[in-house]
């Protein structure tokens, strides 16, 4: 069994390791184009790597167009890596999910001490806006996006606002990052209302403590969804629900 999260560096990124790894395989021919990677679970066991290492490598190779995952089929090979491709990998979404949890937690609690009652009034109006985007298929998360920039601005700490701001910034400008929360929205994984209320209730309150947890348990929860975005399982049900929604559609229209 080939072990390559043992004896690596603490600051190294195991998704990163895995990817040039494979890459690696892929430009030497152990996977030629037009071959199907071994499974999810298989790869995890090969190199002793969690699946969600694995799943986080695959979608890096992904980005740089040299592997396909095909909806039930698995993941395929498309091309071969160039010199350009061995030069490292960008920020995964998973990892700027974990710093927001971090950062934002913190946030919560400075904001609950200093938040003013006209901002928890945006604060509320934000989350009705979330609740529209949610029920609209072609949605955004301008609205949630916002309701987390309100919390840091509150915080009033011009240098927390803006490291908010910039692992928001991250979200877009990173393709790993869009590209998983791309296939979240697929999975119908979307910003949970009630979540966003607990942490408005817990700054309505300015309890410091409440709003970290309320914070950390709602990102904790994005985190969950982004892994769950990548299993087959949510592809499954993201098909499943469009089937359904194509038979509804049908006998309307008989």
């Amino acid at each position: 069994m080939k072990n390559i999260g043992r004896g690596t560096r603490v600051n190294d990124r195991l998704y990163q390791d895995l990817a040039q790894k494979l890459l690696a395989e892929i430009a030497d021919g152990v996977w030629p184009v037009g071959t199907r990677l071994p499974a999810e679970r298989d790869l995890a066991q090969t190199y002793s790597v969690s699946r969600p290492t694995v799943r986080e490598a695959i979608i890096a190779l992904e980005v740089q167009g040299l592997v396909e995952v095909r909806i039930g089929a698995g993941t395929y090979v498309v091309s071969l890596p160039g010199k350009t491709h061995l030069s490292g990998f960008d920020i995964s979404a998973i990892e700027l999910t974990e710093a927001r949890l971090l950062f934002e937690g913190e946030a919560a609690a400075l904001a609950a001490t200093q938040i003013s009652d006209e901002e928890i009034g945006e604060i509320e109006a934000l989350i009705d806006a979330i609740a529209r985007e949610n029920n609209d298929p072609a949605g955004t998360v301008q609205a949630d996006e916002a309701f987390h920039l309100t919390i840091a601005r509150a915080t009033r700490n011009k240098a927390i606002f803006e490291a908010v701001e910039r692992l928001w910034q991250l979200r877009y400008k990173s393709p790993e990052a869009a590209l998983l929360h791309a296939k979240a929205r697929t999975a119908n994984v979307k910003p949970v209302v009630e979540e966003h209320t607990a942490i408005l209730d817990a700054l309505k309150a300015r309890d410091p403590a409440e709003a970290r947890n309320a914070m950390r348990r709602h990102l904790g929860s994005v985190l969950e969804g982004l892994l769950f975005a990548t299993e087959e399982r949510a592809i499954a049900a993201a098909r499943q629900d469009a089937a359904e929604k194509r038979a509804r559609y049908r006998r309307a229209m008989e």
